[in-house]
């Protein structure tokens, strides 16, 4: 089962910030929710500031990162500044 420490956080290329700008966007208000990747989820923070924690460990992000989430992962996401993302899954 993957951890937050599978999560993989850094900055995007140029080409691939101009790619991701294809996909849909997904909103979300300051709340703290659980949550389970069911596949692999690849987005880019256009907005905001979150936490993920799987209960042991912790990983940060914000505006301007590309984040990758492993399929399987659970968690629970504390959206610290509302977000707004592009997002991919596979």
């Amino acid at each position: 089962m993957p951890t937050v420490k599978d999560v993989v956080v850094r900055k995007p290329s140029e080409q691939e910030a101009a790619a991701c700008s294809a996909w849909p966007i997904w909103k979300c208000e300051p709340s703290t929710f659980d949550w389970s990747y069911t596949e692999k989820e690849t987005c880019l923070l256009i907005e905001g500031k979150v936490t993920v924690t799987d209960g042991k460990d912790s990983v940060s992000f914000e505006a301007g990162d590309l984040v990758v989430f492993p399929e399987d992962l659970e968690c629970k996401w504390q959206v610290h500044e509302a977000v707004k993302k592009y997002y991919n899954f596979g």
